[in-house]
């Protein structure tokens, strides 16, 4: 019999709860007032929801849950943030404690071709089925509520994820949080454990200008007494996430380049950067051995059998070798240039790459060009792209003489060097999963890579609006 964590006093509520029963959660049938709705609807859906964008706080997530009974309160949870990592070290969780025997519920994003690939359960990404019969019961809850409830697109699948994991009787979930911490809305949960992998600048529009700033917004998603763990190096992140741990009273413990250089488990993925992911999943595993016992043993089986697919992905098209990695923000420019230098030395790729305009996109650029044989520079999909026209003149103007050829697709891009031995494809999460999707590594699915769109406060898609 699979063995369950006993619930810890703090943060966990007995069914049924003051807003809903346990029934209600695992009624198959939904508690939609309309017809089930398809998988396209659900999607079509959700694409109304991405208009208002993103909008940091809790308040809406926490009342949308609470119409459908609280979900949250029924599942254990370990909550990883991170500029950069994060989602790598909570696939390494996932494999791992599925390895120990337990059923394992996943939350990522973005994804990269699929929207299901954001909710799995075991590996396997929600059904389409599963997908709108929830999406139907939430969106049923919300515009019920008096007064209705608009929620953001995230603060919406967060809930849609909620239900599917106790639906699904999960044992643990692994939740990747979305931008920052402190206001995402998967802080509504009360985690097992909160861990926080590279803090670095991204997004500072939202989060702030400072790696002090982005580190307390990270640090947001620390509780009081549960154990908060991080392999942060950058020394004003680690003072703040520290403080604000032990303000908590919070076990803290810092995963540091020690523990790193101890990490002896075997890893498929590519790149140094990962041994700290590693490190930090390991001792995250250990820290919660009380609750969830994992041997070393299973702990060696779930690093080995871990896949994350497009970062720094290795692709063999007959004589040609495609390098696919998001490296979306500067550190994870930097893990590519690493990665680039120890597992593929003396051989300068063609480099295709596409950018989003809210990145330090001209400064990855500068970074990147001195690698590269010759670049191509495409569009993105995105609302948010930098034009493949601007990103030549950035890597004209980056005083590295490099051949730089602007083309109108990924596609069109691809064409032009196949027949180079050693290709890169960098640049952005969404790129990527475009290229999979050209190089025949996933099936197509029309218009599902735009739902990863959103807008910072204040601004908006073009076209849309925001409240």
């Amino acid at each position: 019999m699979r063995r369950r964590p006993a619930r810890r006093r703090a943060g966990w509520r007995r069914w049924p709860g003051r807003h809903g029963d346990r029934a209600a959660l695992d009624n198959p049938a939904g508690q939609g007032n309309g017809d089930v709705v398809t998988s396209a609807e659900a999607l079509t859906y959700l694409s109304t929801l991405q208009p208002f964008g993103y909008k940091p706080g809790l308040e809406s997530t926490r009342r949308l849950a609470a119409l459908v009974g609280d979900p949250q309160e029924s599942l254990h949870s370990i909550q990883v943030a991170g500029a950069n990592g994060e989602g790598s070290t909570c696939a390494m969780l996932d494999a791992i404690y599925r390895a120990s025997g337990r059923r394992v519920g996943l939350y990522t994003s973005p994804h990269l071709v699929r929207f299901n690939e954001r909710i799995r359960v075991q590996g396997d990404s929600i059904p389409d089925e599963a997908l709108a019969r929830i999406v139907e019961r939430v969106r049923d809850a919300a515009t019920g509520a008096t007064p209705p409830l608009v929620p953001t697109f995230f603060e919406f699948v967060t809930v849609v994820a909620l239900l599917w994991f106790a639906e699904s009787r999960v044992d643990l979930v692994v939740w990747e949080t979305g931008l920052g911490g402190r206001m995402d809305a998967t802080n509504i949960v009360t985690p097992l454990a909160a861990v926080v992998t590279q803090v670095g600048l991204d997004h500072m529009n939202v989060l702030g200008p400072t790696i002090g700033h982005i580190a307390s917004e990270k640090a947001g998603i620390f509780k009081p007494g549960v154990p908060a763990l991080t392999s942060a190096t950058d020394p004003d992140a680690l003072a703040i996430l520290e403080y604000k741990a032990r303000e908590l009273g919070a076990p803290f413990l810092h995963v540091g380049p020690s523990a790193v250089e101890h990490f002896r488990f075997e890893l498929p993925l590519l790149g140094e950067h990962q041994r700290a992911n590693g490190a930090l999943a390991a001792a995250t595993v250990r820290m919660l051995r009380f609750l969830l016992p994992v041997s070393d043993e299973q702990m060696a089986a779930g690093f080995a059998s871990v896949r994350w697919p497009g970062r720094l992905q290795v692709l063999r098209r007959g004589a040609q070798t495609v390098l696919v990695d998001g490296a979306h923000n500067r550190d994870g420019v930097a893990c590519l240039k690493a990665a680039l230098e120890r597992h593929f030395p003396g051989r300068p790729p063609v480099l295709v790459l596409g950018m989003l305009a809210d990145k330090e996109w001209d400064r990855m650029v500068r970074e990147l060009v001195p690698v590269a044989s010759r670049v191509i520079t495409v569009p993105v999909s995105s609302q948010r792209a930098v034009s493949a026209a601007d990103l030549r003149t950035a890597c004209l103007s980056s005083g590295v003489t490099r051949p730089v050829r602007a083309v109108d697709s990924l596609a069109e891009g691809l064409r032009a060097c196949a027949a180079d031995p050693f290709v890169v494809v960098t640049g952005s999460l969404y790129l990527v999963g475009e290229a999979l999707e050209c190089l025949g590594e996933a099936r197509p699915m029309p218009g599902q890579r735009g739902l990863n769109e959103w807008s910072p406060p204040g601004t908006a898609l073009p076209g849309s609006r925001v409240p």
